[in-house]
């Protein structure tokens, strides 16, 4: 778990003394990211920050967010900006701040708050390769975690998400969405655990804390005046932090340093632990890497201790990364990021994530915009997202994908959403939205970039396989 509009110039500034930069879509937009007016005349863009930092010269591509100044599309603008809003002048800092500027880490705006883009004189591609090799400590504290408690807790959560929490065991989580009643797009994407402590834990995207705690407040209301008990409480991130350790070897630097066997922790599973001496910790094992590792909630005051014990480990080099690295690793296991490959104009279905619409739920088709999100997945999408791969120059996000064919015309077929030059595989590779009949695997496609049409394959997602400790039943 997505990410605001934001003005970038003071943080290029900084990014600029680096030796080259590219980002790998960590926009926080809300945008309309199937639709972007690249085409129309008088475009106007502003540039939106990215988050990624590579070595190369084709690596130097920098996002840019288009907003036409013609009046529809102004219209457009107006009305996400009226919805969503912009990140503010001030932005907050996570009670690791001190800790990431003591490690040169690269300070940039992000959801709100100030996180490391990368540190020192690591570039963005050594950050990402130690991760797939070693493991890396990243701060998530920007995320946004919620309590939900109270007698109908339960049936409340179904009533504004896609996920089956009858049928799900305790200390386990699962990723769901917020879907738009009407057109049953996505609102944001969270992950919901079951506690056996009597509440919900959900953690969503930073970028999305004042649309969230709106559409919770008012859910509750409507339930409250119906006699129903849900509790909400918004966790203030000054509060509780929120760490994540992945990559390979994570198991080997944070069993020494815990009282819970890790190895019967298993994926989407969480357990309250003592870590590094600190008690109650929320150890959940996930993350947005594609790799193994887990998600450490844990007391504000007590973040830069445990950071400070897992970077001191023995048991397996362990480095800090930023944004940079999260963007491009997450990329590469083709999870979505929120603005950039989903968001209120995309359906879980049009997006590969028709499994977060539980079963059960298909069936009862009682939560907001089931009609839209059913007929879908019965009739089929009209678009759908895909990977792209491709050589050259990197497509960035926006770029228009042409059908391969000899004519010049301007017969767009999709956008990317989000696409960087991959560390793992060499080559550049992408995500977007293409129509349905050329999402097959193997089909060739044209993508404009730097007013050039490069040759790109649609590619199966994940383009790195996922390394998830699984239990061997499921």
């Amino acid at each position: 778990m997505v990410r605001f509009l934001r003005v970038a110039g003071t943080c290029l500034q900084g990014l600029a003394e680096s030796r080259s930069f590219c980002v790998a879509s960590v926009c926080q937009s809300d945008r309309l990211p199937i639709q972007p007016q690249h085409s129309q005349p008088g475009v106007r863009q502003l540039s939106t920050l990215t988050g990624a930092v590579f070595s190369g010269r084709d690596a130097c591509v920098l996002d840019r967010h288009d907003v036409a100044t013609t009046k529809k599309a102004r219209s457009v603008s107006a009305g996400f900006v009226r919805r969503y809003g912009v990140e503010p002048a001030e932005h907050r800092k996570t009670s690791l701040y001190d800790f990431h500027v003591g490690l040169n880490g690269k300070m940039v705006p992000f959801g709100g708050f100030l996180l490391p883009v990368s540190y020192g004189a690591e570039g963005i591609a050594a950050s990402h390769l130690h991760t797939r090799q070693h493991c890396s400590l990243f701060d998530v504290s920007h995320m946004m975690q919620t309590e939900v408690r109270g007698r109908d807790r339960l049936s409340f959560l179904e009533s504004i998400t896609t996920a089956d929490l009858i049928n799900m065991a305790d200390n386990t989580a699962v990723l769901t969405v917020f879907t738009d009643p009407i057109t049953g797009g996505i609102l944001d994407d969270l992950i919901v655990t079951k506690t056996t402590l009597g509440y919900y834990h959900l953690v969503s995207n930073a970028s999305r804390r004042n649309h969230d705690q709106k559409l919770m407040k008012e859910a509750q209301a409507a339930w409250r005046s119906r006699g129903k008990d849900v509790e909400l409480r918004f966790v203030d991130p000054d509060e509780q932090a929120l760490l994540a350790l992945q990559g390979p070897a994570f198991q080997r630097v944070l069993q020494p340093l815990t009282d819970v066997d890790l190895a019967h922790l298993y994926f989407m599973e969480s357990t309250l632990a003592t870590v590094a001496g600190v008690p109650r910790c929320r150890v959940t094992r996930c993350g947005y890497t594609g790799e193994d590792g887990v998600e450490i909630s844990l007391p504000a005051d007590q973040a830069v201790h445990v950071a400070e014990a897992l970077l001191a480990s023995d048991a397996a080099p362990v480095k800090t990364a930023g944004l940079g690295a999260r963007d491009s690793l997450r990329l590469e296991a083709g999870m979505c990021l929120y603005g950039n490959d989903i968001d209120h104009t995309t359906t879980p279905v049009e997006a590969g994530l028709s499994w977060v619409v539980a079963k059960r739920r298909r069936t009862t088709a009682d939560f907001p915009g089931a009609s839209v999100i059913i007929d879908q997945l019965r009739n089929g999408p009209g678009r759908k997202r895909v990977g792209l791969r491709s050589k050259g120059p990197s497509a960035r996000s926006g770029a228009a994908v042409h059908a391969m064919t000899d004519t010049t015309d301007e017969d767009i077929v999709g956008y990317v959403t989000s696409g960087c030059p991959s560390p793992s595989l060499g080559g550049n590779i992408a995500m977007g939205y293409v129509r349905s009949e050329l999402a097959k695997v193997g089909t060739k496609v044209l993508l404009k970039v730097r007013d050039k049409r490069v040759e790109a394959t649609v590619c199966k997602l994940p383009f790195v396989p996922s390394k998830y400790y699984v239990r061997e039943n499921k």
